[in-house]
C-alpha cells in the first residue's frame, strides 16, 4: 500500500514556474514507478509526466517535453515535477500516482493516487 499527497500547486503568471510534490507514505515507496497526471475541467485525465522506480526511465509527455522535468528522492519518498514556462492551458488539477513494474502514461495502470493540487495559470 501506498498514500500519495500533492503539494505545491497554486496560481502563477503566465511563464511562471511552479514545482509540484508528490510525498508518499509506505515502506516500499521505492519499488513504485511514479507518474504525474493533470484534468481539466469538462476533460479527460492526460498523462505529464512518470518515472521508475529508480528515476533512471523517465517519460514525458509531448506537449511538456522541455518545460517540465520529473525527480525523485526515494530517501525522502517525494516524487517533484518541476513546470517552467507554464501556460494558461496548463491549468489543472494534478496528481500523482504509483505502480508497481514499468512507466506508462496509461492512467488505467495505476493502482494509487493522491487527492491532486491545483495548478491555475493566468495570461
Amino acid at each position: 500500500q501506498v498514500q500519495l499527497v500533492e503539494t505545491g500547486g497554486g496560481l502563477v503568471q503566465a511563464g511562471g514556474s511552479l514545482r509540484l510534490s508528490c510525498a508518499a507514505a509506505g515502506r516500499t515507496f521505492s519499488s513504485y514507478a511514479v507518474g504525474w497526471f493533470r484534468q481539466a475541467p469538462g476533460k479527460e485525465r492526460e498523462f505529464v509526466a512518470a518515472c521508475g522506480w529508480s528515476g533512471g526511465r523517465i517519460a514525458y509527455a509531448d506537449s511538456m517535453k522541455g518545460r517540465f522535468t520529473i525527480s525523485r528522492d526515494n530517501a525522502k519518498k517525494t516524487v517533484y515535477l518541476q513546470m517552467n514556462s507554464l501556460k494558461p492551458e496548463d491549468t489543472a488539477v494534478y496528481y500523482c500516482a504509483a505502480k508497481t513494474g514499468g512507466v506508462y502514461s496509461d492512467y488505467g495502470l495505476y493502482d494509487y493516487w493522491g487527492q491532486g493540487t491545483q495548478v491555475t495559470v493566468s495570461s
